[in-house]
């Protein structure tokens, strides 16, 4: 029950950001059955594509807690996180996530990122966005650099 409610929270935000003007995301981040933090989208306020409300709750939890990982905790988002949130998920250490509707949902409203998802399990090469390395002549050394600084 108690997941629900959590859940209910982050579908909230997300109908509550829709009246504001926004898109219908909602986040809310637990950890010890504690809410720490909870956002919505934002990107139509700030202009910021990386707004997203799972994003931006963990960058808010962070802060509370006062380190960059988070493990022990909980995510609710109300739509399928996309790939760079949830990529964001695995590099802090969160330990769940749960949604409450799908990128199948979303399609037909122009929410679902399963196309992204979809280009992230293509070699780098052969994705549509081109990545390719480039290092200038003589540039080396910058992580031995890094780790001499006793990171």
């Amino acid at each position: 029950m108690q997941h629900e409610n959590f859940m209910r929270e982050a579908l909230q935000l997300a109908r509550d950001n829709i009246e504001a003007g926004g898109r219908p995301f909602g986040a809310v981040l637990v950890k010890d059955g504690q809410v720490i933090a909870r956002a919505a989208n934002s990107i139509h306020l700030d202009c910021d594509p990386t707004a997203h409300a799972e994003l931006l709750t963990l960058r808010r939890a962070a802060s509370v807690l006062g380190t960059p990982r988070l493990e022990g905790c909980v995510i609710y988002a109300s739509g399928h996180p996309c790939p760079m949130c949830l990529a964001a998920m695995h590099l802090c250490g969160v330990e769940a996530a749960y949604f409450a509707y799908s990128n199948d949902e979303g399609e037909p409203f122009g929410l679902s990122t399963a196309r992204v998802y979809q280009q992230m399990t293509l070699p780098p090469q052969q994705q549509t966005l081109p990545l390719r390395p480039l290092r200038p002549a003589g540039e080396e050394g910058l992580y031995v650099r890094w780790q001499a600084h006793g990171k």
